[in-house]
């Protein structure tokens, strides 16, 4: 089967969020199952320094009036081909933002389906977001090309349709308010990345506006999975200390070099709970910011937090850092390899999220031997099941209300479980041992272009 990925972002060349690391890593897996798979991204002014060759011009194409040219390279580290779209308004070091990203990203759209009615003809085109949702539409009128419209988040919905008919060409029968509406409705099959995620948008709780839509269309749930030989313990450079599940002694010199590193308070023998990722409500910065003072209060744990994200949630992280010298550290940056030793480090990692359509953190976490304690949402709740110490069952902690009172009473019972470390052991070792691969992901993926009408024997 000939398959185009086509996104805003792919890792590790572009990334924001969690579809770069689903683009860059779910093709290679198909290709090892025989399959022609290709990716299609802009070519952003950060791509050059990540390549160690300049790509090849292959084609010129024109959409919305514009002049683009494709280069071909390969994604680094695979053999899977990648197929770069040039133009000036990518020439930026940047990926969103800016009063031209409706236009931009329609225009990648356009040059995308310019590309595969004329140079590669693929049998299905994976889109993902809204970046791409004008692709379902303009090939729904061509019954050779098949097309899958993966959601990532659901609250990014793109322009408006009066916006496009400004910009582009609608065809007549489009009768979708905006890009993602429009990719939803055209694709041949709609998914979304995790089965909790597809059920819940179809509720007015989570659906933006288009729970009617996506409960019509019944999207399916495929749960992301994560690069298990880049995402290891045992082989990780970013650590100071490898280890496995084998020898789960060695993590400790982890953490002490943590606690070093961030200005904690020196003493194995404290819990640390780490988070890292974007400081936006979406993440549960709210709740976080309602509780963290009084769970330093009562407690004697220690909190580390690294990412970057709204200027109001950075500030207030930085506060209570200062009130809690030796205790808590805000790292507000970008590092991977500075996140990659919080998982290492961290006995818990916190993620309580308002919403999340799957979440990587939490399982690359699992698989870091940190303990998550997360709010049951979305992909939450695929991955991570309630600790039951009588049972010796479960992978984490989990509370279900979005509530500062259900949170601050879940840290508290992880904090206090960390006392018995027996049992904390082997909660570590129930993490370490489930398997979050992509193979088993991708054979669904498989599964779902073969669904689409003409594809069956393909």
């Amino acid at each position: 089967m000939k398959i185009l990925f086509a996104a805003a972002e792919v890792a590790p060349l572009a990334k924001v969020g969690g579809m770069a690391d689903v683009v860059g890593a779910l093709p290679p897996i198909l290709k090892k199952m025989g399959h022609d798979v290709r990716i299609i991204m802009p070519y952003y002014g950060v791509i050059p320094d990540k390549l160690k060759e300049n790509p090849e011009w292959i084609w010129k194409g024109y959409a919305m009036f514009q002049e683009f040219d494709i280069f071909q390279t390969v994604l680094p580290g695979t053999d899977v081909p990648l197929y770069l779209v040039g133009h000036g308004a990518f020439i930026p070091a940047r990926i969103y933002g800016g009063d031209d990203e409706d236009w931009r990203f329609t225009m990648f759209a356009n040059a995308v389906a310019e590309f595969a009615w004329n140079y590669w003809k693929p049998n299905v085109i994976h889109c993902h977001d809204w970046h791409t949702g004008m692709i379902p539409v303009w090939m729904h009128q061509v019954s050779d090309i098949g097309t899958v419209f993966t959601i990532h988040n659901l609250a990014y919905q793109g322009p408006w349709r009066w916006f496009l008919d400004k910009i582009t060409w609608t065809p007549w029968y489009m009768d979708a308010h905006n890009t993602m509406a429009g990719g939803i409705k055209y694709a041949d099959r709609v998914n979304t990345v995790s089965p909790t995620y597809a059920q819940q948008i179809c509720t007015p709780t989570y659906g933006e506006g288009l729970e009617g839509l996506l409960s019509f269309l019944k999207p399916w749930g495929i749960l992301n999975g994560i690069d298990t030989d880049l995402e290891n313990p045992a082989t990780d450079t970013a650590l100071v200390q490898n280890y496995s599940v084998e020898t789960l002694d060695d993590r400790l010199a982890n953490k002490i070099a943590l606690q070093k590193e961030l200005g904690l308070a020196v003493n194995p023998a404290t819990f640390l709970i780490g988070m890292v990722g974007r400081l936006v409500e979406q993440k549960g910065l709210d709740l976080l910011l309602q509780t963290l003072e009084r769970y330093l209060a009562y407690t004697d744990a220690q909190f580390v937090v690294l990412g970057t994200g709204e200027r109001y949630y950075e500030s207030q992280l930085w506060q209570i850092a200062a009130r809690y010298p030796g205790r808590m550290s805000a790292q507000i940056l970008f590092n991977s390899a500075l996140s990659h030793r919080v998982y290492a480090g961290s006995d818990a990692f916190l993620m309580p999220s308002r919403f999340e359509p799957c979440g990587l953190s939490q399982l690359i976490a699992l698989r870091y031997g940190s303990v998550p304690i997360v709010r049951r949402t979305g992909g939450l709740v695929d991955t991570v099941s309630f600790h039951d110490p009588i049972g010796q069952v479960g992978t984490g902690f989990c509370f279900d209300r979005y509530e500062p009172l259900d949170m601050y009473t879940c840290m508290v019972r992880a904090w206090e479980s960390y006392r018995y470390t027996d049992a904390w052991r082997l909660l570590q070792e129930r993490g370490m041992n489930s398997n979050f691969s992509w193979q088993s992901s991708a054979d669904k993926y498989v599964q779902l272009y073969r669904s689409i009408p003409g594809l069956e024997n393909v």
